[in-house]
């Protein structure tokens, strides 16, 4: 029987830009209770789509730039961890393992309300930068921030 080996993330930023970060630059991460439901993304057609409740990440510094493959228009200048307190506009994630490169990723959705009338960041995601290890602390969480959650680490 194979194991799933965890790859990398590739996040989706709601302006279409992208972030891979390896499983290697990530110290922590957390999805909570990742369901099969059918919708329609953008008014488009009705398929099959992964919600999750809650997602936390612990994201080293060495995640902290642009990868050849991802487009950032954002964070050219200011790298991605700046983006990421800059912005609060991660939509989604693709979950990818070694085992199953030719397949299709699980795509995760994460919780999402927003936070103006232009409905781009969204009010459910917090971040912050560790003063004591520089890792990134990320948390799309209806009910937590990322202060709730990594008070100590911060």
């Amino acid at each position: 029987m194979s194991k799933h080996v965890f790859k990398e993330l590739k996040f989706y930023f709601r302006n279409d830009d992208t972030w891979t970060v390896s499983h290697s630059e990530m110290s922590d991460v957390w999805l909570s209770r990742v369901t099969t439901s059918y919708g329609r993304i953008a008014g488009g057609r009705m398929q099959e789509i992964h919600p999750c409740k809650r997602f936390r990440i612990e994201i080293l510094p060495d995640a902290d730039y642009i990868k050849d493959a991802d487009v950032s228009t954002a964070a050219m200048a200011d790298g991605m961890f700046n983006r990421i307190m800059k912005y609060q506009d991660i939509e989604k994630c693709d979950l990818v393992f070694e085992d199953d490169e030719d397949k299709d990723p699980l795509q995760i959705y994460f919780p999402f309300k927003k936070k103006d009338a232009d409905g781009l960041d969204n009010i459910y995601q917090s971040s912050a930068i560790s003063k004591k290890n520089g890792n990134l602390y990320l948390t799309i969480d209806p009910a937590h921030t990322v202060f709730d959650l990594y008070k100590n680490e911060l």
